[in-house]
């Protein structure tokens, strides 16, 4: 289980990158995007294959936003993940945020290896605050069972 004070720094950086959104705007990457927008972070969208999506400018890799972003947030498929943790290590980004469903062994190991504080297995929209429905629901049954990190 990933530790609360990894889990607090992370939350801490105001300007993140994402990775994970897709092009016609739908899915959980612009849901992340579009509530950590309105809580005010300044996320910056990274995606291969465009340089726009639905009007937001995006950069077609990690390294182009390195030294800008205090963390990377990723809504990939384990494979991509693996790519991206690697060139965020590779471009000097410390912080990684694997959303469930994205997270592989492989990953998890390469952020450890290089120095990167990451956190797995766990929905970045629980830790958003002031959290909304329904992560601040989860966030909140979670805690009252004993399941949050410490």
């Amino acid at each position: 289980m990933t530790s609360r004070a990894v889990i607090e720094d992370f939350m801490a950086q105001k300007t993140l990158a994402l990775a994970g959104v897709r092009r016609r705007g739908d899915g959980f990457g612009h849901a992340i995007r579009k509530e950590m927008t309105q809580r005010g972070w300044d996320v910056r969208l990274v995606h291969h294959q465009t340089d726009e999506i639905q009007g937001l400018p995006c950069v077609r890799s990690v390294k182009e936003v390195a030294g800008q972003v205090g963390g990377l947030i990723l809504v990939t498929h384990p494979n991509v993940t693996e790519r991206l943790v690697r060139e965020a290590a590779d471009a000097g980004i410390r912080r990684i945020w694997l959303q469930p469903g994205s997270a592989s062994k492989e990953a998890v190991r390469v952020c450890e290896e290089r120095g990167i504080a990451v956190v797995s297995r766990e929905c970045i929209l629980m830790y958003a605050a002031p959290g909304t429905f329904p992560h601040g629901l989860h966030r909140w049954f979670r805690g009252l069972l004993g399941r949050m990190p410490r």
